[in-house]
């Protein structure tokens, strides 16, 4: 059975100021920064215990951490930040992020969208649907449409906007188009911190 495919849980941990100031002690060095991401991400995951235990109660399959991922990773995006990506998959069996910012300096969030050309709003699980838009070999759809569309606004448009909060915590497919809203503020302070997830089937 597959998890839903969207989760969200406001108030997700007990005590989120201690785990913001967790975040924010971490080290964002440049230099270890792996993928096509804005901003920077953290050199080590921060831990929460019983994670995995909790989303896996809350998606009603058995999760883990995707191994080759920065799951549990957090990320700092600041104003003007820029990416070699924007609309993307990710590669596991489900995504969450944590929102950390502040209630005050919360803004955007995580945007979901539609492929234009083909209508698509996912890559299908099915055979069927896949060959209904035109496409018989999964990778080649995604070559054609993620890759080769993603940072081309006017081949998208933006179905919902799943607004960021503190402490907030969405898990949703990780097969939908994608892509995290702007990053804002001007120092790790105000800026936009989340914690990311990649979730494989235990």
């Amino acid at each position: 059975m597959a998890p839903p495919s969207l989760i969200v849980v406001d108030g997700f941990l007990a005590d989120p100021m201690v785990a913001r100031q967790q975040a924010l002690a971490l080290d964002y060095d440049p230099a270890f920064k792996q993928g096509n991401y804005p901003g920077l991400q953290s050199t080590q995951a921060l831990e929460i215990p019983g994670l995995d235990e909790a989303v896996s109660r809350l998606a009603g399959v058995s999760l883990k951490a995707q191994d080759g991922t920065m799951h549990g990773h957090c990320r700092m995006t600041l104003a003007g930040d820029r990416g070699r990506s924007g609309v993307h998959i990710d590669p596991c069996t489900y995504s969450g992020i944590l929102y950390l910012s502040l209630p005050e300096h919360c803004r955007g969030g995580t945007d979901f969208f539609r492929h234009k050309r083909t209508g698509l709003e996912r890559i299908p699980e099915r055979r069927e649907d896949r060959l209904a838009a035109g496409y018989s070999d999964i990778n080649v759809l995604i070559e054609q449409v993620v890759n080769h569309d993603t940072l081309k606004n006017g081949c998208w448009d933006k179905v919902m906007t799943l607004p960021m909060r503190f402490n907030r915590l969405v898990l949703f497919s990780p097969w939908q188009f994608h892509n995290a809203a702007r990053g804002f503020g001007s120092n790790p302070g105000n800026g936009r911190l989340v914690q990311t997830f990649f979730f494989a089937a235990a």
